[in-house]
């Protein structure tokens, strides 16, 4: 098989693929015609159906394994495939997972080593806290360990959500170790459930994309939610320590723009926003940089980071 990622201008195609999305369209001279994306693991690449009604083309929609022949082609500066004949495939005839972007992480082992940090609470309240998701809900469990932690901008993969938090979590531990104010068992618990509201926010792959409960309130709102009604069921829960948590989670994004609908008032709330950004733009550079790793020059403008970018030349 060819993955995405190693398809260039002008290869031929004969493969299977996920179809990651589906849709309908015609032409400025009102010819019909499909325009779908292609997923595998190593990435997407979008590809047009120009003859639909073809009888080589098979009925199929989003979600489907489907195997295409086609052309690779350069269209405004981005591949492109023009499809000539696709048939839907049945179970067996594929491997799922050189479809859906995986960690390169062992899940386990990253699982683990949460859980360790989840042992090291020593409040009562917190830990109880922790391991009613992580420990006691099987369900909130796998979904957690199998989740992305973004549609596409970072840690867009299974087991995405897992790593993401766990980056987050150990920055804050080091910052406990470098800033003795901050109030360790306060951040920990915030760091770990910070993003919890994703589980819910984004779909389970191959879909991974925004439920309704995600475009309508977002998975910060929905984690500090998930936290109350955890807490709400541990006897004794003191409302201030809740309430310290939630606006951590709240104020994680750290500005109106960003999507916080909090601003940091607890400096425990402030570490957590530098470690969660911390993460996440290190990751987006470290994407972009191994998705362009035969391109050792400039890789063009970043609007994420509003610069020019390229590779590290020094050894």
């Amino acid at each position: 098989m060819k993955y995405i990622k190693d398809l260039k201008d002008g290869d031929r195609v004969f493969d299977i693929y996920l179809c990651k999305h589906k849709q309908s369209a015609v032409t400025k001279n009102g010819k019909p015609y499909e325009s779908v994306i292609l997923q595998d693991r190593t990435g997407t690449i979008d590809a047009k159906v120009w003859e639909p009604n073809n009888p080589g083309i098979s009925e199929f929609d989003a979600l489907d394994y489907i195997e295409v022949y086609g052309d690779v082609t350069s269209f405004q500066g981005a591949l492109q495939v023009s499809v000539k004949r696709i048939r839907v495939c049945g179970d067996g005839e594929y491997n799922p997972s050189d479809y859906l972007p995986v960690s390169s992480k062992d899940i386990d082992v990253m699982y683990q080593e949460l859980l360790g940090f989840i042992g090291s609470i020593k409040n009562t309240y917190l830990k109880q806290l922790l391991e009613s998701f992580f420990v006691k809900d099987e369900a909130f469990a796998k979904a957690f360990r199998n989740s992305s932690a973004a549609k596409t901008v970072h840690h867009g993969f299974i087991g995405g959500l897992l790593e993401h938090t766990l980056g987050v979590t150990k920055l804050c531990d080091y910052y406990c170790t470098m800033y003795p104010i901050l109030k360790r068992d306060l951040l920990l618990t915030a760091a770990m459930c910070h993003d919890i509201g994703k589980t819910k926010e984004i779909s389970a792959f191959p879909e991974n994309d925004y439920t309704d409960d995600g475009q309508l309130l977002g998975h910060i709102v929905m984690g500090a939610q998930m936290v109350a009604e955890r807490a709400s069921k541990i006897e004794g829960f003191p409302h201030g320590t809740l309430a310290e948590v939630q606006h951590c989670i709240l104020a994680h994004h750290g500005k109106y723009e960003y999507g916080s609908p909090k601003i940091s008032a607890l400096i425990e709330a402030m570490a957590l926003n530098y470690a969660d950004d911390t993460d996440a733009k290190m990751e987006t550079f470290k994407e972009l940089l191994e998705n362009n790793s035969d391109n050792s020059g400039w890789l063009g403008y970043s609007r994420l980071f509003e610069s020019n970018v390229r590779a590290t030349r020094c050894e």
